[in-house]
């Protein structure tokens, strides 16, 4: 049984916003992971075709677009994105980290440094 421990996920900043760090696990059929995002930073509004995402505020707070929906979400605040919905969050008054989950997970990658049941390889 695969268990992920958050402190040894190796941290990536995607190209689009490397300022983010994001620490994500994909399964079978879903993705997941932690997503800290430093005050002001966030992607350009968009929209995933063929991924439905739930978001989960677990500290901060975001400005979040979400279709005609324009508001601040916070902490215990759990966002339902839609497949082919515009939207685009913002951490506001500080950083914010939240947990995420998509489905269906896109083409699985390998995780660099995790051996089987997500734990680090100790070298």
């Amino acid at each position: 049984m695969p268990i992920y421990h958050i402190a040894e996920l190796k941290k990536i900043n995607p190209d689009l916003n490397p300022a983010m760090i994001m620490q994500t696990v994909t399964g079978e059929y879903m993705k997941a992971g932690i997503v800290t995002k430093p005050a002001g930073e966030g992607p350009p509004l968009h929209m995933h075709p063929n991924e439905e995402q739930f978001t989960l505020i677990l500290e901060g707070k975001l400005h979040m677009i979400l279709g005609d929906e324009d508001r601040i979400v916070e902490r215990g605040d759990l966002i339902h994105i839609p497949r082919f919905t515009q939207h685009r969050s913002r951490a506001v008054g500080g950083p914010a980290v939240f947990f995420t989950v998509k489905y269906p997970a896109r083409k699985r990658r390998p995780q660099p440094g995790l051996q089987q049941g997500g734990r680090r390889r100790r070298g």
